[in-house]
């Protein structure tokens, strides 16, 4: 009994420290792209020695396509729990539902896979990790959306409204990269939702 209950803190410790360093890579790739984001520079954002972060991490590729997919899977799940609070039907779920998408594509989480992205174009031996990694993620994301529509995929052009609207975000999170732009996106969310609505109830 004395030696389970001894290894319990040191597991624990164990998730903590590889937590700390997912979460430090995701603010790392954010702010500084990748060019500026080796394992030196995550390790002590996160606290811990290069040492130890090369041990739950072996290589520079293990960190950042794990790290993306730790918060993209907490971002899933905060979504389903977000969905909650969304109005039970009509444009103001359908628009709850857009707003709840955007957030993802204009927010920190985005910023870092787009930096993954972008070196994955660059990096042989990463190229083939982040793209089985996005395609993995854009499926699960539109499949949540989906479900939170109460979408009807049988229903001609359903299928394609609603990845229209995950491309229309990720679109929006490339044009807020540079600049503030919350002001047109509002406009082009209400507009969007009410085409997206028209399209679940069969309008197209």
């Amino acid at each position: 009994m004395g030696v389970v209950s001894a290894r319990v803190p040191k597991q624990d410790r164990s998730r903590a420290t590889r937590q700390r360093l997912l979460e430090a890579a995701v603010a790392c790739l954010a702010d500084r792209g990748w060019a500026g984001s080796t394992v030196a520079v995550v390790a002590e954002h996160a606290g811990v020695s290069r040492g130890a972060a090369q041990h739950h991490f072996p290589t520079r590729e293990d960190l950042f396509t794990g790290a993306i997919e730790f918060v993209s899977e907490q971002w899933l799940v905060a979504l389903r729990e977000r969905t909650l609070d969304l109005p039970d039907e009509g444009v103001p779920r359908t628009r709850g539902v857009v707003e709840l998408v955007v957030d993802l594509y204009t927010g920190p989480i985005f910023r870092a896979a787009l930096h993954l992205w972008i070196a994955a174009a660059n990096e042989e031996q990463l190229r083939p990790r982040v793209t089985a990694l996005e395609s993995r993620i854009g499926r699960e994301a539109h499949r949540l959306a989906v479900e939170m529509l109460g979408a009807d995929e049988s229903v001609p052009g359903v299928r394609e409204t609603v990845q229209a609207t995950l491309d229309m975000a990720r679109g929006l999170g490339l044009a807020n990269l540079l600049s503030d732009d919350s002001a047109r996106r509002a406009g082009i969310v209400r507009q969007w939702s009410a085409v997206l609505d028209g399209a679940l109830r069969g309008g197209f």
